[in-house]
């Protein structure tokens, strides 16, 4: 299989999960309504990055040079499939901006209008909050808006003592 096609089919595998995230969405809202949906959404999706997490515990709380090395070696197609680039990596934390994001292609390929596709990025962005908490991070995004250039910007930090 060349390499081209299997690109091509990476992009369709993301496709069918960006489908399959607005499908699981709207269904679940017909059945209890956005705000329990979105909740049930949410709580599916953060367990789902929880499980990656364990690859990026040995980085905590603060070794965001070993981490922003695991994390970016881990991004799809060496990275070609969300165009990460480091904002800053410092005793301070890790900062990564997408500049792409299969997912949000495929919502706008498929026509679901800017409000929708801004909820589905923040529901999906739950990924990252499950992978990163659960290693052992603080984490914060900013999820792609209307009007944004790009997708998703990533804040990792040293968690707070509480």
């Amino acid at each position: 299989m060349s390499e081209q096609k299997l690109r091509e089919d990476l992009i369709a595998a993301y496709k069918t999960r960006a489908l399959a995230y607005a499908e699981f969405y709207r269904s679940a809202t017909e059945e209890v309504g956005p705000e329990k949906a979105e909740i049930i959404l949410r709580r599916a999706i953060h367990r789902l990055g929880s499980r990656g997490s364990s690859k990026l515990q040995e980085y905590a709380p603060a070794n965001f040079q070993g981490l922003k090395q695991a994390f970016i070696s881990n991004i799809p197609d060496e990275g070609r499939l969300f165009e990460p680039e480091i904002i800053n990596c410092n005793q301070d934390g890790l900062d990564i901006k997408f500049h792409r994001c299969p997912l949000k292609e495929a919502w706008n390929e498929l026509g679901l209008g800017d409000d929708f596709t801004e909820k589905l990025c923040q529901i999906a962005g739950e990924v990252d909050i499950g992978l990163f908490e659960s290693a052992g991070f603080a984490f914060s995004a900013e999820t792609w808006r209307e009007g944004d250039d790009g997708c998703c910007r990533l804040h990792i930090r040293v968690p707070t003592a509480t």
